[in-house]
């Protein structure tokens, strides 16, 4: 080996062993993105438990699963991670640095759901989305991180 060549390969190396830690210490999505609404009482009787009120966490902090997650209800019962994420279109919705962790109970395909939150990821409880929505926005719909 050419002695030369050994000091660019050793940079070549920390180089790129620079960039891959870079890019791993950087990386801020975390999960996958979708939309998120609110869910609002009364909440039984849902497609996972029925009228069992002890499937609710006793933080409050539960969701109905759209059809993205539903997957023919092997999602009930699953814990996902959620943020608010922010977007040109509504800049001041989230409570910035807040991520709950919400438990699937219901699906949001059948009635009260159905219309009025088509095409949503999930429905989030009244205390999960007043966790991570700004009490100020306009909207009841929000973009959102999540990660089972």
């Amino acid at each position: 080996m050419n002695p030369r060549s050994q000091p660019r390969l050793q940079w070549l190396l920390f180089l790129m062993l620079f960039l891959v830690s870079l890019f791993l210490h950087f990386h801020t999505s975390y999960g996958d993105v979708g939309t998120a609404a609110l869910y609002s009482p009364p909440y039984l009787h849902t497609a996972c438990y029925g009228s069992d009120a002890s499937q609710f966490p006793s933080s409050n902090l539960f969701a109905a699963a759209g059809d993205r997650i539903w997957n023919n209800g092997a999602v009930c019962g699953r814990r996902y991670l959620v943020r608010c994420i922010t977007s040109t279109s509504t800049p001041d919705s989230c409570n910035q640095n807040q991520t709950i962790l919400i438990k699937i109970v219901d699906y949001m395909g059948r009635p009260p759901f159905a219309h009025s939150t088509y095409n949503t990821t999930m429905v989030l409880s009244n205390t999960a989305f007043g966790i991570i929505a700004n009490s100020s926005t306009a909207s009841s719909y929000i973009n959102i991180e999540f990660e089972q």
